[in-house]
């Protein structure tokens, strides 16, 4: 197992195409991946107290209090840990959200001995572009790809990776989308000013070609490392 495996921890604003960016660094470097909203959504399946109460706040577009993420973030941490015998690293998407979640965090990599090198990146773009590009969007539930619509190819159906039919998210109308972007600037706002004040974050211009801002993460970090 690599001594001291890369952390990355992506930030950005819903649709700020986190979830591409992804997908393309974990093929690239050989990551392990934790979003909190897929762990969420898989959580609430299970149809007891917790799962329904997730569903509730999830689909009405609120904010999960932070000992369920934070509980979801151990559970994976620790399979990882017993688990992965050639680990390189991690994505953590969308998380930290608050400035105690980042705390938190800290503290779990620190107990998990993955401290030593973790990025964290924010993909930047305006509120106004996180909007035009959520409402033009749906999700693929069978293997997550999102598929971004044009005035013209409204009437795509299935996805085109795997044949699922696509969805579009019960919290992503456009009330559901403000109110998620103002929570973020008064909440992650912080834990990014914090990031920044520590010297941890590392800026992306998010209104790019999905190459150049992938061209831009690789940069930054391998500038990081030097």
């Amino acid at each position: 197992m690599n001594e001291n495996p890369l952390i990355l921890i992506l930030l950005g604003k819903s649709g700020a195409g986190k979830g591409t960016q992804l997908n393309l660094l974990r093929e690239r470097l050989g990551l392990e991946f934790i979003g909190t909203g897929n762990l969420l959504r898989e959580r609430k399946k299970i149809k007891d107290f917790t799962g329904k109460k997730i569903a509730e706040v999830i689909d009405n577009g609120g904010i999960i209090v932070t000992p369920i993420p934070f509980k979801l973030w151990m559970d994976s941490f620790e399979e990882i840990k017993n688990n992965k015998e050639n680990f390189n690293g991690l994505i953590i998407d969308g998380s930290p959200r608050k400035i105690k979640e980042a705390w938190l965090l800290e503290e779990a990599l620190e107990w998990y001995e993955w401290d030593k090198r973790v990025k964290v990146i924010l993909i930047d773009i305006s509120e106004e572009e996180a909007i035009a590009r959520i409402t033009r969007r749906k999700i693929c539930p069978g293997c997550s790809h999102i598929v971004m619509f044009s005035k013209d190819d409204t009437d795509i159906e299935n996805c085109p990776q795997c044949g699922s039919k696509l969805i579009k998210r019960p919290e992503d109308t456009v009330e559901g989308i403000k109110k998620r972007l103002a929570w973020f600037e008064e909440e992650v706002g912080q834990t990014i000013k914090y990031y920044e004040e520590n010297n941890m974050l590392i800026r992306i211009n998010g209104e790019q070609s999905v190459e150049d801002v992938y061209s831009d993460i690789i940069k930054a970090i391998e500038d990081d490392n030097n």
